[in-house]
């Protein structure tokens, strides 16, 4: 036998530097895949340039590790050649980019980190911050059998943000996922420094409001910062494919706040919106200002990332209030079940910050819906066909069908698929953008003549997106064989029982195929599927379409129905088809208290909407009074009474979706009879227990079920589950339902579970009581004044015991019980240990535990652990307070 073995490794990609000082601001790593199990990685810094040596300015990341054994240098890759110097993108901030590749032995899963060692200075939410590492990490799976090679998403917006205090701070990454499969998903993190442990003493920014982070949409928004200066946060873009987690990637970013008073712009919102492969989609979007600046409109996003791109024109020149235009003529191979997301932001031009607003909205390109649907009747088939997709990207598709046509519409294009809510149902898909045809025959079970049976067509594609929906179109079979429409009792009997079955002659019969004389055999089964067929009947006219079937036990068991048709074949009779099967409905009685639970089923080719109950009314007439309609197969009838007999059938009421048939079609159970008796038990009474530590005795109370949810209780049953014996056992019986409460004594110890069940008038006990648990008594009681002056009372200080005065026993210092041991120290008032015991008693004679001499009268402070004996082992009780010492006679 082979084993697959399927194994994790951990790429370690980290940089070891000089000990100059880098000022790393930001940075993330990315990745894409360049062949089987080979990735391009991406690292990405953004640095503080001034007060940077030359050496701390990388041009290369040494040392590499990719968690094989190998070794690389990552080059930088950003800038004019040939030296590479990377990029300013703005005042003090240049990015840097660096660039290898590597081919793995294997697949596993990947954590590709690297660490720097400096940040720049001042980073208010990092304690020195310049002596801390920069240290980010991305996550890679190289999975095979979760498809195609993995791309990590791109990050189009850079990790470098500015706002103002008092005004609520927006970023979003602009993520986006070049592989059409994968979803993306948003987590804020702790920024990491050294071995990629937590920063000591990082926190998040001081926020007037809140700092969120949107899962789905990615917008961060830090509402609102409460004081200027630099300020760093991490967060995880997660990619997710068929549920599992592909790739990681942590951002690590730094946000500039400064002091302005200003606000940002706004962009009016648009919602989220769809287009068909092929369309233009076109929109404006506008922008303005409330203090007057001028502002600048750009926009970043998925659609621009793929070939054939939208392209988006920003206004011509800066203004308070602009208009940008956004147009993209799509096409098929933009087809995705994930929407593409375009990102707008508006910036000011206000000083010291430019403030911005951003603003996404999702586009989802679905594919254009199969057109000229057919369906053409076939024997007991239905042939639907329709034109191939004009996108050759599908890969198949799916057919829903539905019995009768659906009324309402089907919104295209931002419905995708067939909804549930149409009552179309998937019964089958087809592979190949060329394969246009289905026979439908319900797997080889053969459609129902009487049925008009309509149908939706979808385009599908690669990554599991599916196109809008096809126009319906619908069809019946012809109606050249006999079609079933009763099965319904006539007579209940074990022995004389009778069935009245009826079918509709075939109107649509090719006598030129099939010449006449034609003859029915009509065939029975005593089950509901026909088990056993035998045929009963014979009929040589079309016309006769009805039959009694009779001498029949029509008490115990269904009875199913089937017509078969023959036509002349040069004098021998030939079969032709066959109806569908039909059984009758049997029902089922199910008594209970004061109830009769009845259920029934039925197998049947038609569909029933209503079921009518009936009952015999045995007081006078002895007719059948129609007590209640349902949609469903199940009545419980209530209030009745028990002992006496109750007799019921039921009445189905159905058609087909066709014309041309008897309709509504109505059918009969058998009658079926039985008598309701308690046999439900009462509901179990809710027990309390309140422990009585100086009489060593447990008190219960429970509620009586007569006056909430029962009304015959008679007694009650208590149970005592000791931990001695490990199980319950019954200590008393109740005969009074209006007595709740009783008192359990003689108990060697307190700790124990109760259950209290109520039994009714028939016999029957509660069951599913709920115990209730009592411990042991941890009382463990220290006096206040002690009087150690030789004559003979109160001598010692100790916890009060039997020796206790009764009266102080009663009142407020019980015996202790079930202790163990304490661990007891006193200490006088400047805080000197002068006494310390294990023993419970403690026994102190007020002597200092050193020099053996007298304690000086005054207060005294004490700690102590007192160990108590408890059902799950042993509890410790924390003690602490004051007593006074007192040698005065």
């Amino acid at each position: 036998m082979i084993k697959k073995i399927f194994f994790s490794v951990i790429l370690i990609l980290t940089g070891i530097f000089s000990a100059h000082a880098t000022h790393n601001r930001a940075g993330e790593i990315t990745y894409r895949c360049i062949g089987p199990l080979q990735y391009e990685v991406t690292i990405t810094t953004y640095t503080k340039v001034s007060g940077m040596s030359s050496q701390a300015d990388r041009q290369s990341l040494d040392s590499v590790h990719w968690g094989d054994g190998a070794t690389s240098v990552f080059p930088r890759v950003n800038g004019p050649t040939p030296s590479y110097p990377g990029v300013m993108i703005a005042t003090d901030i240049k990015q840097n980019v660096y660039r290898n590749t590597h081919t793995y032995p294997g697949h596993g899963t990947f954590d590709i980190y690297f660490e720097d060692p400096n940040r720049n200075a001042d980073v208010v939410n990092i304690p020195g911050s310049v002596n801390v590492p920069f240290f980010v990490h991305t996550i890679l799976v190289a999975n095979p059998y979760l498809g195609a090679c993995d791309n990590s998403p791109i990050l189009l917006q850079p990790p470098i943000d500015r706002g103002c205090t008092g005004v609520p701070f927006i970023h979003n990454p602009d993520a986006f996922d070049p592989d059409p499969n994968d979803s993306l998903s948003y987590v804020l993190t702790d920024c990491l420094g050294a071995g990629g442990q937590v920063i000591p003493g990082f926190t998040y920014p001081s926020a007037s409001v809140s700092l969120t982070l949107n899962p789905v949409t990615g917008d961060l928004v830090w509402n609102s910062p409460v004081a200027a200066g630099e300020y760093n946060i991490a967060f995880l873009i997660q990619s997710w494919r068929d549920g599992t987690m592909i790739c990681s990637i942590e951002r690590d970013m730094q946000i500039v706040i400064g002091t302005c008073n200003n606000n940002p712009p706004e962009i009016t919102p648009m919602p989220d919106t769809c287009v068909i492969a092929g369309d233009t989609l076109s929109f404006a979007i506008h922008a303005t200002d409330p203090d007057g600046d001028l502002v600048d409109l750009t926009s970043t996003g998925g659609p621009y990332m793929v070939t054939d791109p939208a392209v988006f024109t920003p206004p011509p020149f800066l203004a308070t209030s602009v208009t940008g235009y956004f147009d993209w003529i799509t096409q098929c191979h933009h087809i995705r079940k994930q929407p593409y997301h375009v990102q707008f932001k508006a910036e000011d031009n206000s000083t010291p910050v430019h403030l911005v607003d951003l603003k996404g909205r999702n586009i989802y390109v679905i594919g254009p819906a199969p057109t000229n649907p057919t369906a053409n009747p076939s024997g007991n088939s239905i042939v639907v066909q329709w034109d191939p997709s004009v996108c050759s990207n599908a890969i198949g598709y799916a057919i829903y069908r539905k019995t009768g046509i659906y009324p309402g519409t089907i919104e295209c294009p931002c419905q995708t698929g067939v909804p549930a809510s149409t009552g179309y149902v998937f019964i089958d898909s087809v592979s190949g953008l060329n394969n246009t045809t289905y026979t439908d025959n319900d797997h080889g079970n053969g459609l129902i003549a009487g049925n008009e049976y309509c149908y939706i067509i979808v385009a599908l594609y690669p990554d599991g997106s599916e196109s809008c929906a096809s126009p319906q179109v619908c069809s019946k079979l012809k109606k050249d064989l006999p079609v079933i429409t009763n099965a319904s009792v006539n007579t209940t009997d074990i022995t004389h029982g009778s069935m009245y079955v009826a079918w509709s002659k075939p109107t649509e019969l090719d006598t030129v195929q099939f010449p006449p004389p034609y003859e029915y055999r009509v065939y029975h089964s005593n089950d509901f599927f026909g088990g056993s067929f035998s045929q009963f009947a014979i009929f040589h006219d079309l016309n006769d379409t009805t039959v009694v079937d009779t001498i029949l036990n029509t008490f115990t068991a269904p009875w199913s129905y089937k017509i078969e048709l023959y036509y002349n074949n040069s004098g021998t009779p030939a079969f032709k088809g066959s109806s569908q099967k039909a059984s009758s409905i049997y029902l089922s009685l199910s008594p209970t208290d004061n109830r009769m639970n009845l259920s029934w089923k039925e197998y049947v080719p038609w569909t029933n909407t209503r079921y009518d109950i009936f009952r015999l009314d045995t007081s006078v007439s002895l007719s059948w009074d129609s007590i209640a309609s349902t949609t469903f197969q199940t009545y419980s009838d209530t209030g009745l009474t028990n002992g006496n007999q109750y007799c019921y059938h039921v009445r189905s009421v159905g058609s087909y979706s066709s014309q041309g048939f008897v309709n509504p079609i109505l059918n009969y159970s058998q009658d079926t009879c039985s008598v309701p008796y308690d046999n439900v038990a009462p509901c179990s009474p809710v027990v309390q227990v309140t422990t009585d530590c100086i009489d060593q005795q447990n008190g219960l109370t429970w509620n009586n079920p007569n006056l909430t949810c029962a009304d015959d209780v008679q007694s009650y049953h208590i149970y005592y589950f000791s931990p001695a014996t490990n199980d319950y056992e019954l200590i008393a019986v109740i005969n009074d339902p209006n007595t709740t409460s009783y008192i359990h004594t003689n108990l060697a110890s307190l700790a124990g579970c109760y259950k209290v069940t109520a039994i009714d008038s028939t016999g029957n006990e509660s069951t599913g009581a709920v115990e209730f648990c009592v411990d042991t008594c941890r009382e463990y009681v220290l006096p206040s004044v002690f009087t150690p002056n030789g004559d003979g009372l109160n001598d010692l200080f100790h916890p009060c015991d039997q020796t206790t005065d009764a009266e102080l026993q009663m009142k407020n210092c019980p015996p202790y019980k079930n202790v163990k041991d304490v661990d007891m120290k006193i200490f006088n008032r400047w805080g000197n240990l002068v006494f310390q015991t294990n023993d419970k008693d403690i026994n102190w004679n007020g002597k200092n535990k050193d020099s053996g001499k007298d304690c000086p009268g005054g207060v005294y402070y004490y700690i102590c652990k007192v160990n108590f004996y408890r059902l799950n082992g042993t509890e410790t009780k924390d003690l602490h307070g004051y007593f006074q010492l007192m040698r005065e006679k």
